[in-house]
């Protein structure tokens, strides 16, 4: 069963949103939300070989400090390894140091704190561009489609434009939707941050791209929950 991670009221706040700001213009605004852009299982694999060889390297550099703790920890029963079984020891203690760590990032919370900025963005930036290109880009006559969409967890949102928006707004001229919709993100408002991003993207739009009569509806007004 999918989860929703936005409620009913939030869906018609966009909805309504999406509607009233395409009253004033040909631009077709299409609203998408997500919980999160990406597993970032990549980023969980480079940790975890750090970490693994992290361990293993600080054995190597400190092999009598470790064979004597190996010594204490075995009464004084253990013998001296060969270098063949200090090797193997060296190996398993980097495995064991990866499957731990992996473990543990198993809790995504984690995973995507130890995820840097710049990666969340960039994979935000690129799921932004699929959706688009799946449901937005040359979807409309006039190639005056364009998306908003948010990912909650990451606390980041993007905004892709068709080519006819493209060459008439620069993507600067976005900011002000974008920074009122990450500041309500972050307060727990999703649905209210994106209505507000709508509305100041159709007053851009409906300077660029003014309503024309006989201009049909041609995307979906809806907001997407993926």
């Amino acid at each position: 069963m999918k989860v929703s991670h936005v409620s009913e009221a939030d869906h018609d706040i966009v909805t309504a949103a999406v509607a009233e700001a395409e009253r004033h213009t040909d631009g077709e605004i299409v609203t998408v939300i997500a919980a999160q852009s990406n597993d970032y299982d990549d980023v969980a694999l480079v940790w975890a070989s750090v970490i693994a060889f992290i361990a293993m390297s600080v054995i190597a550099l400190f092999p009598d400090f470790y064979q004597g703790l190996y010594y204490r920890l075995s009464g004084g029963w253990g013998h001296e390894l060969t270098a063949n079984q200090w090797l193997g020891t060296v190996i398993a203690v980097g495995v064991l140091k990866w499957i731990g760590v992996w473990l543990v990032l198993l809790w995504r919370p984690l995973r995507l704190w130890l995820t840097p900025r710049a990666i969340r963005a960039a994979r935000v930036r690129a799921r932004a561009i699929d959706l688009f290109k799946v449901g937005t880009e040359a979807k409309t006559m006039g190639r005056t489609g364009i998306l908003l969409y948010v990912s909650l967890r990451e606390h980041r949102a993007d905004i892709v434009a068709d080519e006819a928006i493209a060459a008439k707004v620069a993507p600067s001229i976005w900011g002000e939707a974008m920074e009122a919709l990450i500041d309500e993100v972050r307060a727990g408002r999703p649905g209210h941050g994106m209505a507000e991003a709508v509305r100041r993207m159709g007053i851009v739009l409906a300077e660029h791209f003014p309503k024309s009569d006989g201009n049909p509806n041609e995307l979906p007004d809806r907001l997407i929950e993926l």
